[in-house]
């Protein structure tokens, strides 16, 4: 899921959660996203060295066919069908190879590990934690999680759901065993967006953790 525009209607109560919402959305929209791949992926993944990656929630697959025009293999995941197939023909257009696989990603559990495992405004999904994407990063690997900051609630942009579906980069470290990684940093970050015509400063959380 990528967050380059905002929705400010009230959103069902775990509707968001839904596949059958997501892809309906989608559907409704001829593009929903900007396709351009998220700063945060870009400042970190271009130090690496490309190997494996997994996109969780790659929505139309702007950070998933980033990766690929930079060597990484990458298993791109998201519950939405039109989505990834969004993704998919722009990764042909350029001559990419990426898996795209559609899965709910409250249930879907990676079939293997990954060098590095990014997800970019994924919802806290049912209670389910953060633990299953750190188990999915291999050894020497990275986790990257970016998403709504709780401390937006009362912030410029108008998104009551953050309660529910928002989060502190301290609660995604917590679901990371600190045996297990060389570093684990929590931050939050600002980022400025444009809302109704203005611009404004929004608020990511946003987790960096290395497994040893």
């Amino acid at each position: 899921m990528h967050d380059h525009q905002h929705r400010t209607d009230t959103v069902p109560a775990d509707a968001e959660l839904d596949p059958a919402w997501w892809e309906q959305r989608y559907r409704a929209h001829d593009q929903l996203w900007s396709g351009r791949v998220n700063a945060s992926l870009v400042e970190l993944a271009s130090h690496l060295t490309p190997g494996t990656a997994l996109d969780a929630g790659a929505g139309e697959g702007g950070d998933a066919v980033w990766l690929a025009e930079r060597g990484w293999t990458v298993t791109a995941v998201d519950a939405s069908r039109t989505a990834l197939d969004r993704g998919a023909a722009e990764a042909a257009r350029r001559g990419l190879v990426a898996t795209w696989v559609e899965a709910d990603l409250r249930t879907w559990d990676p079939p293997a590990r990954y060098d590095l495992v990014t997800s970019h405004y994924l919802h806290a999904e049912s209670g389910r934690g953060w633990g299953w994407l750190a188990d999915a990063v291999a050894p020497g690997g990275t986790l990257l999680v970016v998403g709504h900051d709780l401390s937006d609630l009362d912030g410029p942009v108008p998104r009551p759901h953050l309660a529910r579906l928002g989060y502190t980069p301290e609660q995604i470290a917590a679901d990371l065993d600190p045996a297990q990684w060389a570093s684990i940093e929590p931050r939050t970050l600002e980022r400025a967006i444009v809302h109704d015509g203005a611009e404004v400063t929004v608020r990511d959380a946003v987790l960096v953790a290395r497994r040893r």
